[in-house]
């Protein structure tokens, strides 16, 4: 996920909220891109290991 952070932020978007831990497995945060739109990210480690199977 703090890759396409990263990415995102350095295509001029502006962190809303950082990174954070939003309970087990589970990371958000949020970025407004040059255009005004608010872009929101995760990682869900469940998802993962529901699509590994």
């Amino acid at each position: 996920m703090q890759g396409a952070l990263d990415r995102l932020l350095s295509l001029g978007g502006h962190a809303v909220h950082a990174a954070h831990r939003a309970g087990p497995g589970f990371v958000t945060a949020s970025v407004v891109d040059p255009f005004g739109n608010v872009l929101g990210i995760m990682y869900n480690q469940h998802y993962l290991e529901i699509l590994g199977r």
